[in-house]
């Protein structure tokens, strides 16, 4: 059990981030309860670990240990969100065609933005939260997901194209309706 110094310490540097662990979470498991259960288990991890961590900015080593944490309680709960086919004949979208943000704002309804965040394999998922929703780095995600640079930026392009195209899709269905 850590002294109360060192608590105080680890109170200090990770509560300010429990709402970007729970974000993270709750994308990644799907629902509150689970996220509630995996982020509880993450901070006593992270708690456990506070001695080992080295200074600097909390919130990337964090969010590390509740995406590690998530995908083990996904590897024990729910193995099959953890697969995903890759098309390797996919082209990845021209960046410059599409801007990910302007489809998102254009597509005005939340509802039709979270289903296709759902849709997004988890893989695409963690990437696209940590990079739109919770503003990290490609260097901090890389450092998260234990990802080269290289791959971050490629699932963040294919996750980008996947959403813009379920988001056309959603709206030309919406508009149909």
């Amino acid at each position: 059990m850590p002294d109360k110094e060192e608590l105080t310490s680890f109170e200090q540097a990770a509560l300010p981030h429990l709402s970007a662990a729970y974000n993270l979470a709750r994308w990644l498991t799907g629902n509150d309860h689970d996220a509630d259960d995996v982020v509880q288990e993450a901070y006593l991890r992270a708690l456990q670990f506070f001695g080992g961590f080295r200074g600097g900015n909390c919130r990337p080593w964090l969010l590390k240990i509740v995406r590690n944490t998530c995908y083990t309680w996904l590897r024990r709960n729910r193995m099959e969100d953890l697969t995903m086919e890759l098309d390797p004949d996919a082209p990845l979208m021209d960046p410059s065609a599409v801007d990910p943000e302007a489809v998102l704002l254009a597509a005005a309804r939340s509802d039709l933005v979270h289903r296709a965040l759902q849709e997004l394999p988890v893989e695409f998922r963690e990437i696209v939260i940590l990079r739109e929703v919770e503003g990290l780095s490609y260097k901090e995600i890389a450092d998260v997901a234990a990802l080269p640079m290289g791959t971050v930026m490629s699932r963040l392009a294919r996750a980008r194209a996947r959403l813009a195209k379920s988001l056309s899709e959603g709206q030309t269905e919406e508009a149909r309706a």
